[in-house]
């Protein structure tokens, strides 16, 4: 499936929560990030998605905000 988001990072599903309809996935990058997506459960059955599967974490974002960390 061709996407117009460009930012892509691989990784491994580290665990996996449903709660009703909601689903948090937590995925560890191949850089050793770690990234958590909320998507729904239905979508997390449609895709087969598993703790250790290797997923892509597809980020489309129209806006991105940045602080000063000093």
């Amino acid at each position: 499936m061709a996407l117009s988001a460009r930012n892509r990072l691989q990784g491994t599903v580290q665990s996996l929560e449903t709660d009703g309809i909601m689903a948090d996935i937590e995925i560890e990058t191949n850089g050793g990030q770690t990234v958590t997506a909320v998507i729904t459960s239905d979508s997390v059955d449609r895709l087969g998605i598993d703790e250790g599967d290797e997923v892509n974490a597809v980020i489309k974002a129209t806006e991105v905000m940045v602080e000063n960390a000093d």
